[in-house]
């Protein structure tokens, strides 16, 4: 009688024991298993996104294309960087390393994620700016059992410029705001030069000037809420 064998149905390399096959973990198998981790859901968005950038289309392509990619781990190892550093808007940091040829190798380094938040901050929305920091607001009233609204006005300064260089507090929210604009009287010189790049008073001086609408309603949410 012929011995049975087990083979492995993503690999396809045969084993004499069940047992064996049972604890058998190929790259293709491990790719399998981790199929629905979050960090390579982005990293396939980012696949599917940049093929379709670059090819015109990716309909045909499905997550088995994916895991044979000479590129997966590059792919993975980005969209990983991107859940454990909580990135604003991944989408729209997709289409910048894509659209501005930024090296896949790259992408998952803080570098890249600088310069994409940096131009982020001066382009997107309001009132996504004011949402988000809104909501971290109501994160750090819980955890230091505090008024929301006192997240600027009695937070720790320099917890303020981290927060505010990771995009959570907006220089939409401190220039239209009383909390806001006492921050930035009081900061010192070291703390403002960290955070510069991020709330330069002449390029916002354009922005506020060029949305009234928008600031008006910043101030009025920011006003009512006690910041």
């Amino acid at each position: 009688m012929s011995e049975e064998v087990y083979t492995c149905k993503y690999c396809e390399k045969s084993f004499k024991r069940e047992s064996t096959l049972a604890v058998h973990m190929c790259e293709p198998k491990k790719r399998h298993r981790e199929r629905n981790e979050k960090g390579v859901q982005l990293g396939m968005q980012a696949y599917l996104k940049f093929y379709e950038y670059t090819q015109g289309s990716a309909k045909t392509k499905t997550y088995d294309d994916f895991a044979k990619s000479p590129y997966y781990k590059a792919f993975v190892k980005f969209g990983r960087y991107c859940v454990s550093i909580n990135a604003i808007n991944i989408p729209r940091f997709i289409n910048y390393v894509i659209q501005n040829n930024k090296k896949l190798d790259y992408w998952a380094s803080d570098k890249i994620y600088t310069e994409y938040l940096e131009d982020l901050l001066y382009k997107e929305n309001a009132t996504d700016a004011l949402a988000r920091a809104i909501e971290f607001s109501i994160k750090w009233g819980e955890e230091h059992n505090a008024l929301p609204c006192d997240v600027v006005r009695h937070g720790n300064d320099n917890a303020t410029c981290y927060n505010i260089t990771t995009g959570k507090i907006s220089a939409w929210v401190l220039y239209n705001s009383v909390s806001g604009q006492q921050f930035l009287g009081r900061i010192s010189e070291e703390q403002r030069r960290l955070i510069w790049d991020y709330i330069n008073p002449e390029k916002w001086a354009k922005i506020l000037e060029k949305y009234p609408a928008d600031q008006e309603y910043v101030h009025s949410i920011l006003d009512q809420a006690g910041w």
